[in-house]
């Protein structure tokens, strides 16, 4: 199939780029590199400079013919869409009814969703399964619940077939080393431990030791970015072969203390990580964690690189890498 990833030079999008090309498919890449990094794209991939708030340039760009796209360009700091929501308003809403808009003009009738665990809100139970209620507690958790109204409804009016794939914590990277690219000023605990690691920072903060966990920090479920970028391939298969919409929860069903992570990179890199506990953050709940039995009944998807080890040594290899 040819696909186009919207924000392929990102993260996620460069992994998922990467195993599209493993299944098969032909992949054009298109990004306003805000956030992404040249240095991500392949070189058997076309690439398209642009950006999804000018209609005019997503037109041209579909109106090369394409089976399906990927979206993944999307502002994701939760914090910051509090102070924001302008921002986030523009960028999220108004750039994915435009992508949708092209991609249903020029006959574009897959689409895969890069949503987020955040449309869940606090916990009611857990583990979260799809159907938990969804009561968003930021802005761009909002975001992201819209956007699934949005892709119901085309899916209804235009026959725009979707998965809305819903991340629980992405993290670590491929493991043969490539993409490689490091996100500029990163939030994520585990990039940030990699910073203490060499250096870069002075110390982790824990925010907060006193949760009802095992060990009073809070717990996620951490997720390998390989493993996600399987999964859209699956999701764009799976809608090929069956054109039905679906909305997935994408987690490992294990769930991970910041201090276990904390003493598993202090392990494999050899390294002290200096790390302070501080004062909560607001918002931040004793656990997060998913079931991934309906990915797994739908798509045939089993997180296979996401036990907390292969996590921890394929971002270490990478950190390392990008010092020499």
């Amino acid at each position: 199939m040819k696909i186009l990833v919207v924000g392929g030079a990102g993260y996620i999008g460069s992994h998922v780029v990467k195993e599209l090309m493993k299944a098969g498919h032909s992949v054009t890449v298109f990004d306003n590199l805000s956030s992404g990094l040249l240095q991500n794209l392949f070189p058997e991939n076309k690439f398209i400079s642009g950006d999804i708030l000018y209609p005019e340039t997503l037109d041209a760009a579909f109106s090369e013919g394409f089976d399906a796209f990927v979206h993944l360009a999307a502002l994701k700091a939760a914090g910051e869409s509090m102070i924001h929501p302008e921002k986030y308003s523009v960028k999220n809403i108004t750039g994915t009814i435009n992508l949708m808009n092209s991609a249903v003009k020029h006959n574009c009738k897959i689409m895969v969703f890069s949503s987020s665990a955040t449309v869940f809100g606090t916990p009611e139970y857990l583990p979260l399964d799809e159907k938990h209620p969804k009561n968003p507690e930021n802005y761009y958790g909002f975001t992201k619940l819209e956007i699934e109204r949005f892709m119901e409804w085309y899916d209804k009016l235009k026959g725009l077939k979707y998965a809305s794939l819903r991340y629980f914590n992405a993290a670590g990277y491929d493991e043969e080393g490539f993409p490689c690219g490091l996100e500029s000023n990163p939030a994520n605990l585990l990039p940030v431990i990699m910073e203490v690691a060499l250096g870069k920072r002075e110390k982790l903060n824990i925010f907060g030791e006193d949760y009802n966990t095992r060990d009073g920090t809070c717990i996620r479920d951490y997720v390998h970015v390989t493993d996600l970028a399987v999964a859209h391939v699956k999701a764009i298969e799976y809608i090929n072969s069956n054109q039905k919409s679906l909305c997935v929860n994408l987690g490992s069903e294990v769930g991970i203390t910041v201090k276990e992570v904390l003493s598993a990179a202090r392990r494999i890199t050899g390294k002290e990580i200096p790390a302070e506990i501080v004062g909560r953050r607001p918002g931040d709940t004793d656990c997060l964690c998913a079931t991934s039995s309906y990915a797994k009944e739908t798509l045939g998807w089993i997180p296979v690189h996401s036990d907390l080890d292969t996590l921890i040594a394929s971002t270490w290899k990478v950190y390392q890498k990008s010092q020499k």
